[in-house]
């Protein structure tokens, strides 16, 4: 249950010098779940990926291996270089833009959700932030503020350099700076790619034989607690009762804290009959897609939930309240306005300020 097949998320990752945001690239590369990678390089001077140093001009395109294409780009060319990656040709499945430490992320959002490129869709502004240098990197760098407040996911990398109370000031901090998003810590860059993007719907790509690396060894010696899995929670949730449209909104709009993404579909019975609606949210993003229901299939409502510090039962509860009484009730005419507002009309995005 991902967004729709036809689209391409585009993951901004953002974050100062020395934060970790390329290691944290490099994670995703060497674990892309069967995934080809578009990576596009905001600001290219020189960067390394995957043990290989690519240097050049604005405008070069070079090729990573595991599948996977390396843009760099300024934020002029965006547009162009998002076209050439969503073309069918490039079999592209995710798309990440790393921007410059001094880049402004709110352009780079703001020129993905108003572009016409049917084929793309926002799939989360990730600030990587230093958590042993996090005071010095805002005494340096104040624009950290404004861009942590409109974040969509926080990753506190090196949380192994500071000591457990230091880490909980620091928490304390980001939750003021930007309320509500999710903080994931980390070392080394390792999130689970799970949080920003799906399992390929193609895993063969992912199967062949390669040599044993260190991380691999690596990965073997860590004990559970520090396994990618446990920085994040995915709550299933499945109900054959339509979901009263007013009611979804209502959570949606005042989504739980730490909560990231959400993807599925719904049903919202007599309020649209003929139509199930694919859903997709991203940190403050929200997207519906209708679609016909499919001939010989069951009308369920199921969605995933992914987060990090939610509360299970609770999410659980708030989602069991929007089922309607009954699967036969009779929304009033204007129950589907708020579902609406987030179906696109035509490639016309609203301000990421909005959500």
């Amino acid at each position: 249950m991902s967004v729709r097949k036809s689209q391409i998320p585009v993951v901004v990752l953002t974050g100062f010098l020395g934060s970790g945001k390329t290691t944290l690239l490099n994670h995703l590369l060497r674990h892309n779940g069967g995934n080809r990678i578009g990576v596009v390089v905001n600001d290219f001077g020189s960067i390394e990926i995957d043990a290989m140093t690519v240097a050049g001009q604005v405008g070069s395109a070079v090729s990573l291996g595991n599948g996977c294409l390396c843009c760099a780009v300024d934020s002029s060319e965006l547009d162009e270089y998002l076209d050439r990656l969503t073309s069918p040709g490039a079999r592209i499945d995710v798309i990440v833009i790393e921007a410059s430490g001094l880049a402004e992320p709110q352009e780079l959002v703001r020129m993905i959700l108003a572009g016409d490129n049917p084929r793309v869709v926002y799939g989360g502004l990730v600030e990587v932030v230093d958590a042993a240098e996090f005071d010095e990197t805002r005494a340096r760098h104040p624009e950290i503020d404004r861009h942590l407040a409109i974040a969509d996911l926080v990753v506190l990398n090196k949380a192994d350099r500071v000591a457990e109370a230091e880490l909980d000031r620091i928490r304390g901090q980001l939750a003021d700076l930007s309320a509500g998003t999710p903080v994931v810590p980390a070392r080394y860059g390792r999130v689970d790619p799970e949080f920003l993007f799906d399992h390929a719907a193609r895993p063969e790509r992912d199967t062949g034989t390669r040599q044993l690396s260190f991380e691999d060894l690596y990965e073997g010696e860590r004990d559970h607690a520090d396994h990618l899995h446990a920085a994040y929670e995915s709550i299933d949730f499945t109900t054959p009762e339509p979901m009263d449209p007013r009611r979804l909104m209502t959570f949606l709009d005042s989504r739980p804290e730490g909560l990231y993404r959400i993807k599925g579909f719904v049903d919202f019975g007599a309020a649209d009959p003929g139509n199930r609606y694919a859903v997709h949210a991203v940190g403050r993003f929200l997207r519906f897609y209708p679609e016909p229901w499919p001939r010989d299939g069951q009308r369920l409502t199921q969605l995933v939930l992914i987060g990090s510090g939610v509360d299970r039962v609770k999410l659980r509860a708030e989602l069991d309240e929007c089922r309607t009484a009954s699967p036969q009730g009779a929304p009033d005419e204007h129950s589907m306005w708020g579902v609406l507002r987030y179906v696109p009309r035509g490639g016309d995005e609203p301000d990421p300020g909005a959500f």
